[in-house]
């Protein structure tokens, strides 16, 4: 008589209903060592976890669980972005006035490979503040390249209601692929060049005609910069071009006027401060520094590709003070995962058992 096939595994549906996560530890503890990990490198996040809840938890074990929780939320956040772009639904909110900053931030790879890490700020601004201050900021961070990035950061251009916007002001540094990304989520914005960056390229031209570092150049730049940013970019040009004129022999001056020149469009310094605009792109410089270096170029640091963007994820929603509406989402894709998973377990138990059975019923036979 051929044996029965071994019963299945079993799998408490207590699970569920207690919304565990899967592994041994709790569900809050996770989420402890998670958070814990998204702010300080995994040594001292264990160290930290321990001190707190006296559990010892190793190295490895923090960092497999703050991979797994970042990589879930990017698995979200790419699903909905997948459904914003096919059937276009309408912005959830309509702020009055919104800024767009975006830039990149090299993080350092395995193997001695860097990679550009591409960030998206959002902020709103009270125009009728002198300072043009920013508040209610959000961050979407990825490792990818330009196309990829504007269609994955829809997920919160839609989330902010960008396109329902009243007013949108996008301050940048001119690269052109950051003109591609407004040219697909804010085709109609102001488009405001960094004032930092362009009296930078004013810099490299008095350097190089006066003297890096003399009196003459420091005089000179201070004289154009008040120029630029109270009366616009025409003057300047001017002047630009009539110092290049009188020291031909000079090299590369012509490379930054032609830039400045290619953007003066966006050097209408006096209209954008009289509309309450900001006229810096420092929210995002901030961003590059504080939330993807200081957690991912740390001393020795060196990064899986396919890990970078699951800490992004997570230090995007951390500095955007969204973790609990994340957490949620990430703890709910994570009981799906571990769903799925049991599934192909017990479908693979169901096939290796009918495999034995029939073997065994064969040789009975």
């Amino acid at each position: 008589m051929a044996s029965a096939p071994p019963a299945p595994r079993g799998f408490s549906p207590l699970d569920d209903e207690l919304a565990l996560l899967p592994g041994r530890l709790t569900p809050r503890l996770v989420e402890e060592l998670v958070h814990l990990a998204t702010w300080m490198p995994f040594t001292p996040a264990a160290k930290q976890l321990k001190r707190s809840t006296r559990v010892d938890l190793s190295e490895p074990t923090v960092r497999r669980h703050t991979e797994a929780a970042g990589a879930a939320y990017v698995a979200v956040q790419t699903a909905v972005a997948e459904r914003i772009l096919q059937d276009g639904p309408a912005a959830p909110c309509a702020p009055s006035a919104i800024v767009v900053s975006v830039d990149g931030a090299m993080v350092p790879l395995r193997h001695g490979v860097w990679a550009e890490a591409k960030t998206l700020v959002l902020g709103e601004v009270d125009r009728a503040s002198p300072e043009a201050e920013l508040h209610t900021l959000s961050y979407f961070s990825r490792v990818c390249d330009a196309t990829t990035f504007g269609d994955a950061a829809v997920v919160e251009t839609h989330r902010r209601g960008l396109a329902a916007a009243t007013a949108v002001a996008a301050v940048a540094d001119g690269a052109e692929w950051i003109q591609g990304f407004l040219d697909l989520h804010c085709p109609d914005a102001v488009r405001i060049l960094d004032f930092p960056h362009a009296v930078e390229h004013l810099n490299q031209v008095g350097q190089a005609v006066l003297g890096a570092g003399t009196p003459e150049a420091t005089a000179w730049l201070a004289a154009h910069r008040h120029t630029l940013k109270h009366d616009g970019p025409g003057e300047v040009l001017q002047a630009l071009h009539t110092l290049l004129a009188t020291h031909p022999a000079v090299a590369g001056g012509g490379e930054h006027v032609t830039y400045l020149e290619k953007r003066v469009g966006q050097m209408d310094y006096p209209t954008y401060q009289a509309a309450g605009w900001p006229l810096g792109s420092g929210v995002v410089e901030s961003a590059n520094k504080v939330v993807v270096e200081a957690r991912l170029k740390g001393a020795g640091m060196r990064w899986a590709r396919a890990h970078v963007d699951p800490m992004l994820a997570l230090r995007n929603i951390v500095y955007s003070d969204r973790w609990d509406e994340a957490w949620a989402e990430i703890s709910t894709a994570l009981r799906a995962q571990e769903r799925e998973a049991r599934r192909a377990r017990r479908a693979h138990l169901r096939y290796t058992s009918s495999i034995v059975f029939i073997s065994d019923a064969g040789m009975l036979a």
